[in-house]
């Protein structure tokens, strides 16, 4: 018997990190436990692509920031660092107002209605980042999220031969040695399409499967992006190029990242933008909420569409009433009249 794989009835919340749910860089906590100038591993890391093609190296800047981290670690002054010591930088970090409290919050916008609670419509919360994900896991939003798309370091990796050793060795300290995940601008993207098809949830399903559309977990029209700028404009485009809703964010205290929201808004990247305020009464919570309502409402209009139109009509008495019988001819009669004006 032909089915769908899923019921559509989720609403997928897709959050950036840095600057949209935090004001600093998360790195920033990481940087101050070993005592590293913040400015300076930053203006380091911009200049390594040019340093490096003069050397006739061709470096990706999406991962020139891990690579510089790892040679801290590697140098000295970050020696020790591992995935752990990660996590519990990730617990320093300190979010904008209303967070982590919004994410709560946020899930109880789809019961907030009966018709919304009959649907059994929900809502679940993403991060994808070009941040570390260790220090997102540590931190105390992390409770709240259903996913997190990040960068990930290896502790210890293993050595030439490990395939023909019985055991390995656990008497090595922990220290992340390589890159094991990088997200990036674009990649970020494919997240967004791993959350669209339930990938994450069902990895029977590949992400570069042809699938139809009523077939997806998440389908975009279901979603919302918030993002803080211009490096989110791939996945601004996929999100909202699809059906769905792009929100940006800028920091009140800062007038440029304003007018960088409103170009975006000018040429069409992004459907609004508000203060990185998640507070009960601010702007950016009542656009985020009315949106869910009407994402919820478009979902309860064509579930019972559904239900309608696949829904056979119950059989009738055969001893009609008198008002009956008259309705049944009159629209007996109905074609028959039309047919004479034509």
């Amino acid at each position: 018997m032909a089915t769908t794989l899923f019921t559509q009835n989720i609403i997928a919340c897709i959050w950036d990190f840095d600057k949209t749910l935090i004001p600093e860089y998360m790195q920033s906590p990481l940087f101050r436990r070993y005592g590293i100038d913040e400015a300076t591993f930053w203006g380091e890391t911009n200049a390594l692509v040019g340093h490096y093609k003069k050397r006739g190296y061709h470096l990706s800047p999406e991962i020139s920031y891990l690579n510089h981290l790892l040679t801290y670690v590697l140098a000295g002054p970050m020696a020790g660092l591992n995935n752990e010591k990660l996590r519990a930088s990730g617990r320093e970090i300190g979010f904008y107002p209303g967070l982590p409290d919004f994410f709560d919050r946020a899930k109880s916008f789809v019961s907030e209605r009966p018709e919304y609670q009959k649907h059994e419509i929900s809502l679940e919360h993403y991060i994808v980042s070009t941040g570390l994900a260790e220090m997102v896991r540590g931190s105390a939003i992390a409770p709240l999220v259903d996913g997190i798309w990040a960068c990930e370091f290896i502790e210890n990796p293993l050595q030439p031969g490990f395939l023909r050793q019985k055991e390995l060795s656990l008497d090595a300290a922990a220290e992340i040695a390589q890159i094991g995940m990088v997200i990036d601008n674009t990649t970020k993207t494919r997240a967004i399409f791993e959350i669209n098809k339930g990938t994450n949830k069902n990895p029977a399903i590949d992400v570069n499967s042809k699938m139809a559309e009523e077939d997806r977990r998440i389908p975009f029209q279901n979603m919302i992006y918030i993002a803080d700028g211009p490096s989110d404009v791939p996945s601004f485009s996929v999100v909202k190029g699809n059906g769905g809703k792009s929100f940006g964010v800028y920091n009140p205290a800062k007038p440029e990242e304003f007018a960088q929201n409103d170009r975006l808004r000018q040429v069409g990247r992004i459907d609004h933008y508000g203060p990185a305020d998640y507070t009960a009464q601010s702007s950016t919570t009542q656009w985020l909420r009315m949106h869910i309502h009407q994402i919820c409402d478009r979902i309860v209009t064509d579930r019972e569409a559904a239900v309608a139109a696949k829904a056979s009509r119950p059989p009738r008495h055969l001893n009609a009433s008198p008002e009956e019988e008259a309705a049944r001819r009159a629209a007996a009669l109905a074609p028959k009249q039309a047919s004479f004006l034509e």
